[in-house]
């Protein structure tokens, strides 16, 4: 994991994601997924080019199934946008980070 990314775990995820005021990037993923591996390397970068406007991180759905479960994550990798603490847009595979980029701008 980047620098700059989160990682949301049971503990943290109503703080870090749900009571931010600065829109929230969240990658649910898992380590043995292949897809997964090839986006987390955009995810990171983002998590940099972002750290003033946004918090961008990952939730590891094996370990915290129960958030994944909460937002009816159905396939990996899902990435969703929060802004105000609802989510505003979901997208799911291993997009291009321009793709990434939108949906964060959007709610910016």
């Amino acid at each position: 994991m980047g620098e700059f990314t989160k990682e949301f775990t049971s503990d943290n995820f109503d703080k870090e994601v749900i009571n931010s005021d600065k829109p929230v990037l969240v990658d649910f993923w898992a380590e043995w997924c292949g897809p997964c591996r090839q986006i987390g390397p955009t995810v990171d970068e983002l998590a940099t080019e972002y750290k003033e406007s946004a918090i961008i991180g990952k939730v590891n759905i094996d370990h915290h199934p129960s958030i994944a479960s909460d937002y009816g994550i159905r396939s990996i990798p899902s990435l969703l946008v929060f802004s105000g603490g609802k989510v505003q847009q979901q997208i799911v595979g291993a997009v291009g980070k321009m793709e990434l980029k939108e949906a964060i701008d959007k709610v910016l």
